[in-house]
């Protein structure tokens, strides 16, 4: 009851763990002894449905096992041992919550063809049921310190922002012109008349003379107002009298206008911003368009919280993949690596850092290794190939047998891209004892459906890892047909499209053509995924649908 054998095969080698006390290591052995020849058989590759006829009271009287007793007769036991867990804790195993076919396995990629699923034990989700399990199981946003520079364009706050001084920060002019002081006394004039220039404010730092009733000073925009000065005329408003004596300066100028008032032209302290206001709010999103940086910047911001940005690492697996810019010929069977330079753009188009993870072999120790080093630097891996129902299609295997992850669907009811996989891993990092999910999205092979799958899937999780305010994803709109569809009676399709803006204020959506999953040509010119219901028939030319926006709208105005 203190120690637990573990065991496990690899390839056709059975592989037994005993305890490391000796006492625990002969009782463990001792236990297991009568069994082994049962497991060896399996091991070698036996037909396990022959020999398991019988059931296991067959199995145990062959091994010498005496018949287990019944409820009655360990009545007494049980309470003992039930009393014991209350105590200590107890050293029953861990019980689990679903049915085994609610959480099918995959093929054991040791078995061979032979053995495997001759259709997948995953059910076919519809898309929207797909996406909620991505939100329910991506991992929740991790906030960090960054200070403020360009590394947090395209981040979104964790906390709010206060301003840590007030913009402007002294009282400043708002047009070049003159600054003067505007008196209501009746005697001295204040806004109309020749004024002497005497002094000059320029927007850089540096003292400024005081301004007195009847004189003027030189401003140019932005610059501080002199001590003194009530308000700003604009240069267009005045006239040029007389300069100084060597023709440089100007030394007298006309005001022409009396309808200045007291703070015209002028920007008080604090009028855009006051220190210790919330500038910005947590959740909202410092974008490349450059407003939210400055204001930021404005107010002299050193540092925020900020979600970090998830670290995606981008893998194709297969055998048959090489290079895509490999110089030879290609040989017999062999295809360029299409998926994993498209997906790496992909990804830092999105704005996110990617890490080019390379090329997996098909054996499943290569690609257990390489996940599992993968898993380690990064937060997302995106693998594309191997999920289908091939010999070869390790990947679902490799993460549920192999790297104890979870598999939260395997199969979506769309075209293309039905065989998607989305998984969760949980990972020890090097400088920490708690584990830490992480997320896999293996992807199908073919270009188009790897793709779309990535605009559909993986982008909601990117950003909701990030940070980013619902809804996830692409952007949706309403587009018109400008030529009939067909429909698909049993999947979802998301055709590729040219959606373009037209002078009646409409946006039209053309397809790009044949929509074979493995041609990636369909993507050339394409800024849209045209979301095509499931039913027969066809959507006639000049009918709506939904649209999913990847890139810009083209103008055909």
């Amino acid at each position: 009851m203190m120690a637990r054998t573990v065991a496990g095969i690899r390839d056709r080698t059975l592989i037994v763990t005993l305890p490391g006390s000796p006492k625990g290591a002969k009782e463990n052995l001792e236990a297991i002894l009568p069994q082994l020849a049962h497991a060896c058989q399996q091991a070698a590759g036996a037909d396990s449905r022959t020999l398991h006829v019988g059931g296991t009271d067959k199995l145990e009287k062959e091994a010498g096992i005496k018949p287990r007793p019944t409820v009655e007769d360990t009545s007494v036991h049980q309470h003992h041992h039930h009393s014991h867990d209350h105590a200590y804790g107890g050293h029953s195993g861990p019980k689990a919550h679903t049915k085994p076919e609610e959480r099918p396995v995959s093929n054991d990629p040791n078995a061979g063809p032979t053995k495997r699923h001759r259709e997948s034990p995953y059910p076919m989700l519809a898309v929207e049921d797909a996406l909620k399990l991505i939100a329910e199981h991506t991992p929740e946003p991790k906030a960090v310190k960054a200070a403020v520079n360009e590394g947090v364009v395209g981040t979104v706050l964790a906390e709010d922002v206060t301003a840590r001084e007030s913009v402007p920060a002294f009282r400043a002019s708002i047009v070049d012109g003159y600054a003067i002081v505007a008196s209501k006394h009746p005697m001295v004039p204040s806004t109309k008349g020749l004024f002497p220039v005497t002094g000059v404010s320029h927007a850089q730092a540096g003292a400024v003379a005081k301004l007195s009733i009847g004189e003027v000073a030189r401003i140019t925009t932005g610059a501080p107002l002199p001590p003194g000065a009530t308000a700003v005329v604009m240069v267009e408003d005045t006239v040029l009298r007389s300069t100084t004596e060597d023709g440089q300066e100007e030394d007298e100028i006309e005001i022409l206008t009396d309808a200045i008032k007291e703070g015209e032209n002028v920007r008080e302290v604090g009028s855009d911003v006051k220190a210790i206001d919330v500038v910005m709010k947590k959740g909202e999103g410092i974008t490349a368009v450059g407003g939210e940086f400055g204001l930021l910047a404005s107010v002299g911001t050193q540092e925020v919280s900020i979600f970090k940005r998830p670290l995606v690492g981008v893998l194709s697996t297969g055998d048959e993949i090489v290079p895509h810019d490999r110089p030879e010929d290609l040989r017999l069977g062999e295809v360029r690596d299409t998926n994993r330079p498209t997906l790496l753009i992909a990804v830092r188009g999105s704005g996110f850092d990617a890490v080019d993870l390379g090329i997996a072999s098909d054996k499943p120790g290569a690609l257990e290794n390489t996940l599992r080093d993968a898993l380690r630097q990064v937060d997302v891996v995106i693998t594309s190939g191997g999920v289908s129902m091939g010999e070869l299609d390790l990947l679902k295997p490799t993460i549920e047998r192999s790297l104890g992850g979870t598999i939260h669907f395997g199969r979506v009811s769309m075209k293309p891209g039905k065989p998607t996989t989305f998984a969760t891993v949980p990972v020890k990092p090097s400088d920490s004892s708690d584990r830490e999910r992480k997320v896999i999205f293996s992807l199908p092979g073919n270009p188009a459906s790897a793709v779309v799958t990535y605009h559909l899937f993986v982008l909601p999780a990117l950003q909701k890892m990030a940070g980013f305010a619902q809804p996830w994803g692409l952007p949706k709109v309403k587009v018109v047909l400008d030529h009939e569809m067909k429909m698909d009676p049993l999947r979802t399709e998301y055709h590729r499209v040219i959606v373009s803006a037209r002078e009646d204020g409409l946006l039209y959506a053309t397809s790009t053509g044949f929509q074979r999953s493995s041609r990636i040509g369909s993507f050339k010119g394409a800024n849209a995924l045209l979301c095509l219901p499931t039913r027969p028939g066809m959507l006639a030319k000049g009918e709506k649908a939904d649209a999913l926006l990847m890139g810009r709208v083209v103008s055909l105005l």
